[in-house]
């Protein structure tokens, strides 16, 4: 399959090394906002004009979109799944249903698939919480994220008038993850379950307590919860948070048995060096799986709901049954 990427940053580096771990896939081109003579690659692929994008079509099987949740994918996605297959990792977890519907229209116009929200969360996560609600009817979801950076986050505080360079860490409370994990299936609100802490380098001038307001007030981001909002210079942000980690846990406890009598526990956990580097790697897969809706004449946006787990491998079916069932 012949991918593209459309957004150079973390993401757009992290698809970069992951298609030389793919032989079924070719990096045919990076599309870029900024100026391309000033792109240097990681591995030397070619670099484009994100203008130009339409020019190259017919070397791009499935345009890999790393711009951001909280302005860019809203209006890219549906703008591109009219003229290419895409596939985006968009995070806002509230706004899905409302980004679901307009891709969809868009894609179905004409005839192009387009996958949203891929990733490991929404994404993997999403699996594992849709696969053991499931299993276990009778029980309770808890989904805690870090202690790590998120992408999507740091973005959107970057997005805010005078802010220079962000980074975001989620933060679960561990009085609440201990208790999940013990099995009490207590009840908690996302203020109880996370905290969240901001790290900011600031333009000269800028108004920092507005900034800081229209961090711990942002919604669908924090302003459901305890937000410590830092300010630091770029030397700071350079030497102290310049790595990207991430992971987490989903658990679902439950009950089985004619009178509940029995109590059972999944706990399914992520942890990573490098949150851009692993998100890639999903979005190659999900691109695997788009390419094939593709070839099958489907049309439309889809969710990681919607794929056949072996359409994300490389492998046969007969290598799936022999090697991993």
């Amino acid at each position: 399959m012949k991918l593209a990427i459309y957004g150079y940053g973390n993401i757009g580096r992290g698809v970069e090394c992951a298609v030389a771990q793919n032989p079924d896939a070719t990096l045919t081109g990076i599309f870029t906002r900024r100026a391309p003579e000033r792109i240097r690659t990681l591995t030397g692929a070619p670099v484009y004009a994100a203008s130009d994008v339409d020019a190259h079509a017919a070397d791009i099987d499935v345009l890999i979109l790393c711009g951001g949740s909280a302005t860019d994918l809203p209006e890219m996605t549906p703008a591109l799944a009219r003229r290419f297959h895409v596939v985006d990792s968009f995070d806002a977890h509230a706004r899905i249903p409302e980004h679901f519907a307009n891709v969809d229209a868009a894609a179905k116009e004409t005839g192009h698939v387009a996958l949203i929200s891929g990733g490991w969360d929404p994404g993997l996560f999403s699996l594992s919480r849709l696969y053991a609600s499931a299993v276990l009817p009778d029980g309770k979801d808890y989904t805690f994220w870090g202690c790590g950076v998120s992408q999507g986050h740091s973005d959107a505080v970057r997005r805010i008038d005078g802010v220079l360079d962000a980074r975001q860490y989620t933060v679960p409370v561990p009085e609440a993850l201990d208790a999940v994990r013990g099995g009490k299936a207590p009840e908690l609100t996302a203020r109880q379950m996370h905290r969240r802490a901001v790290y900011i380098v600031a333009a000269e001038g800028a108004d920092r307590a507005a900034i800081e307001r229209a961090v711990v007030t942002m919604p669908n981001y924090f302003d459901g919860y305890d937000t410590a909002v830092t300010f630091i210079t770029q030397e700071e942000m350079d030497r102290e948070h310049a790595a990207l980690p991430h992971g987490g846990f989903v658990f679902r406890t439950g009950r089985t048995g004619l009178h509940g009598e029995h109590r059972h526990t999944v706990e399914y956990r992520l942890s990573l060096d490098s949150n851009p580097e692993f998100t890639a790697g999903v979005l190659i897969a999900l691109s695997r799986a788009v390419h094939k809706l593709a070839l099958r004449g489907e049309a439309g946006c889809k969710t990681v709901f919607d794929l056949a787990p072996a359409d994300l491998s490389r492998l046969s079916g007969e290598e799936l049954r022999a090697r991993i069932l």
